[in-house]
């Protein structure tokens, strides 16, 4: 239960609020031994990391076959190419799931973010998008990209500002990964370590400012049966800031993910700190917060969280099963467990809940939200 001196209804009534969620992901999934064989991977330690990682199945984009049966080695041409092209099948079903469940339109959408790390093009997806989905050519449009798995909730905050100065209008959010187009496979550990986690999908959230003055409300604006959006708030750890990378690989001649083995404890070491700071002025302890929908950034990752917030395994339980079923999809990891969430049905009005993602810099970001 929140405490008597959190946020009231009608603070709620004066946030922007979520009005739905699409998830996609490509067609074609994998289990941890079908990827190793696929590859030829024979080395007991890359095959260790990949059967320890608590991922049962992830949906991947491999490289075509060669001649002779092997999988092709793909250039960063080739891998720039299957981003836009993955990302844009995966963006268009992600969004148009996203308008079924809020009850809207394409025509409806007045603002697009598109976050991505996977890829760097210009025009961004934001633009393709809606040449792709022919949505209004005014809709205004941001593109968040590079700033890796916990830039789900960096673009959120750029939503929610925008749908707080433009009551009643919709704005969509679509996070787009394709993570195979970030994959090198030349037998190291680092690379086996990054391959071994990331899956490719992408999610879409719709949200809506309050359609009335506060004075007038008592409730979400109709048809807008999520949260409010309650604050945001962020925890650089700039010491760390090499413990995450996606950057040039000279010998390669590509771009590679790069993850410290660190990394859980880094984080670990910070959440509490974080989310202090995310609560504080709230009125809200720890102990109120009903609902915790976490990064899938990998299991050490996800118990580190865990660990260091008190946390039982029944409260991070949609992040674990995503990473079983998903992999970590990097910035739209958080919106698949949100997702999941939902669809329990277990919410009930005055509860609150924080969203959470972990990525380069390092980061924390974080989120809270109030039914």
């Amino acid at each position: 239960m929140a405490s008597a001196t959190g946020p009231s209804i009608a603070d709620l009534a004066k946030r922007p609020r979520i009005a739905g969620v699409g998830t996609a992901c490509p067609r074609e999934t994998y289990t941890q031994r079908e990827i190793l064989d696929a590859f030829d991977i024979t080395d007991q330690r890359v095959r260790s990391v990949f059967m320890n990682s608590a991922i049962e199945r992830r949906g991947l984009v491999l490289p075509p076959r060669a001649s002779d049966g092997s999988r092709a080695t793909e250039s960063q041409g080739d891998l720039l190419r299957k981003h836009v092209t993955n990302g844009l099948a995966m963006g268009r079903e992600a969004v148009e799931s996203c308008l079924r469940e809020a009850g809207r339109s394409l025509a409806d959408v007045r603002y697009l973010c598109c976050v991505s790390s996977t890829g760097f093009i210009t025009p961004g997806f934001s633009a393709l998008l809606i040449k792709e989905l022919g949505m209004d050519r005014h809709c205004a449009r941001i593109d968040v990209v590079g700033m890796g798995c916990n830039a789900g909730l960096n673009g959120l905050t750029a939503v929610a500002g925008w749908s707080a100065a433009h009551p009643g209008e919709l704005a969509l959010m679509v996070c787009i990964e394709t993570c195979s187009a970030a994959y090198v496979f030349d037998g190291t550990m680092r690379s086996a370590v990054v391959n071994s986690l990331f899956g490719d999908g992408a999610a879409a959230v719709a949200v809506v400012g309050p359609a009335e003055a506060p004075e007038n409300t008592g409730g979400p604006a109709k048809g807008t049966s999520g949260p409010a959006l309650l604050r945001f708030a962020s925890c650089i750890i700039p010491e760390a800031v090499d413990a995450m990378r996606y950057d040039w690989d000279d010998d390669l001649a590509r771009f590679s993910f790069y993850l410290d083995p660190e990394v859980p404890y880094v984080v670990g070491a910070h959440v509490g700190l974080a989310l202090d700071n995310l609560l504080t002025g709230t009125g809200l302890l720890r102990s109120d917060v009903s609902h915790w929908v976490v990064h899938s950034g990998g299991k050490k990752v996800i118990d580190s969280v865990r660990l260091n917030l008190g946390l039982a395994r029944h409260d991070v339980r949609n992040t674990t099963k995503v990473l079983r079923d998903y992999g970590n999809l990097s910035s739209g990891s958080f919106l698949f467990s949100y997702q999941q969430l939902m669809a329990e049905g277990c919410v009930r009005p005055g509860e609150f809940g924080v969203l959470m993602t972990m990525g380069p810099g390092s980061t924390i970001e974080l989120a809270l939200v109030g039914w």
